[in-house]
């Protein structure tokens, strides 16, 4: 995948492709913070590129503890 500069305003059809290129991988379970990774951007940027297609974000954390009885 590309990577973008820190500072690089991404707009128009470059952002819609970027959108739906991590929207797939995302879905396939890579995590917000790998993608931000393998862009060179912000865990924020890539979360709020991934709300524009309108992407069903999972919840966080990991395993959830069960109750031992």
């Amino acid at each position: 995948m590309t990577e973008f500069k820190k500072s690089a305003r991404i707009t128009g059809a470059t952002r819609t492709k970027l959108g739906a290129d991590l929207k797939k991988k995302y879905e396939k379970g890579a995590s917000i913070r790998a993608l931000a990774g393998s862009i060179g951007r912000s865990y924020g940027f890539v979360h709020g590129v991934l709300g524009e297609p309108g992407v069903s974000l999972r919840a966080r954390g990991g395993a959830t503890r069960t109750k031992k009885h």
